[in-house]
């Protein structure tokens, strides 16, 4: 089974405009998991089990520098390459919570991702894993010792509380100067389409 948990993740609009302006890579970071939280799918990952996956893939996909998400979920637990959009750099758990550091690639799909956070978009991370549940008493369903986590996706739809991601890192402090009535785009449209296309509209994909 395919489990999925978001949290929203919002990141200052003037900095990723910046770093779109001036060529230079985005880095967010924030809440980006939580253990023994009811999430708005009534999910429930217990502590030691998230514990466990978490040290799993700091020291397999992060250490590696592979820890690979997408923008939006698939439904499958293969990590398409065409649509990977950033780079789990570190991660760490501090109680209940689990805080990541993210590098947005210079990806097409990362500069979507980009170029929302720019328009002042709220989108969401989302934990990507297999593994079964077990419905609980009372109305709640807790993930099962057999959860695997695979990667953290950011996506749009909400099922999880309270994750809120900022910008990092000097190329973005340095930016933080340019003006957001000077930013030439006005809405996702016009976003996605100065990615994809040239000025002539002729799409380049």
């Amino acid at each position: 089974m395919l489990l999925t948990e978001y949290r929203p993740f919002q990141v200052d609009r003037q900095l990723a405009e910046s770093s779109i302006k001036e060529n230079k890579p985005l880095t967010v970071k924030g809440v980006i998991q939580r253990a023994e939280a009811k999430n708005q799918n009534g999910r429930i990952y217990p502590k030691e089990i998230l514990e466990r996956e978490i040290q799993n893939y700091i020291n397999g996909p992060v250490k590696e520098k592979r820890a690979l998400g997408e923008l939006d979920h698939p439904e499958s637990s293969v990590i398409n390459l065409q649509n990977v959009s950033h780079n789990v750099t570190k991660v760490k758990m501090i109680g209940d919570d689990v805080y990541g550091e993210v590098e947005i690639l210079p990806t097409p799909a990362g500069k979507i991702l980009q170029a929302l956070f720019a328009s002042g978009i709220t989108v969401g991370i989302s934990s990507r894993g297999m593994g079964s549940v077990q419905e609980g008493s009372n109305g709640t369903v807790e993930v099962q010792d057999d959860f695997e986590l695979l990667c953290f996706d950011f996506v749009s739809t909400p099922s999880t509380h309270g994750a809120f991601m900022s910008p990092v890192g000097r190329a973005l402090q340095e930016g933080i100067v340019s003006s957001v009535s000077e930013y030439k785009y006005t809405n996702v449209n016009n976003i996605i389409r100065d990615i994809i296309c040239d000025n002539t509209g002729m799409c380049k994909c």
